[in-house]
C-alpha cells in the first residue's frame, strides 16, 4: 500500500469509529471493493493536506452535504466528524442558517433537525 492509500485507511477509521484494519472490508460489505478502493484512495488526498486543516475541511463537507440533501446518514457522521474536529455547536449551527440563504429554506430546515438530533444525541444540547 502507498502512503495516499494509507492515509485513507486512517480517515475512514476514524470516521466511522472502526479500527484501521477493517476499513477495506467494511467498504467491500457495502459497495464492493473497487468502490473501496477508490474511496479510500480519494480520502487519503482529500482529507490530508497543507492549506487546510480537518476543522477547516469538515465545515466544508458538511456544507456541501447539506447542499446536495438527501444525504442524511453522511451529514450525521460527518457532524460527529466535524466536533471531533473542532468545530463547534454554534458554528454548525451557523452553517445551517447560511445555507438557507442560498440553498433554500426547505433544504435548510431538513439539514438543521439533523444538526441538532446529532448535537443532541451526542450530548452538544
Amino acid at each position: 500500500m502507498n502512503e495516499r492509500y494509507e492515509r485513507g485507511l486512517e480517515a475512514y477509521a476514524s470516521q466511522f469509529g472502526i479500527g484501521k484494519d477493517e476499513v477495506e472490508a467494511w467498504f467491500a460489505a457495502r459497495h464492493g471493493e473497487r468502490f473501496g478502493r477508490e474511496a479510500i484512495n480519494a480520502a487519503g488526498g482529500a482529507w490530508n493536506d497543507d492549506e487546510l486543516g480537518l476543522r477547516e475541511r469538515s465545515l466544508v463537507v458538511v456544507a456541501a452535504l447539506i447542499t446536495l440533501g438527501g444525504v442524511d446518514e453522511r451529514l450525521r457522521g460527518h457532524v460527529q466528524w466535524a466536533l471531533e474536529h473542532g468545530v463547534t455547536p454554534d458554528e454548525l449551527e451557523a452553517v445551517v442558517a447560511l445555507l438557507a440563504v442560498y440553498i433554500g429554506y426547505a433544504r435548510a430546515s431538513t439539514a438543521s433537525d439533523i444538526v441538532y438530533d446529532e448535537l443532541t444525541r451526542l450530548g452538544h444540547r
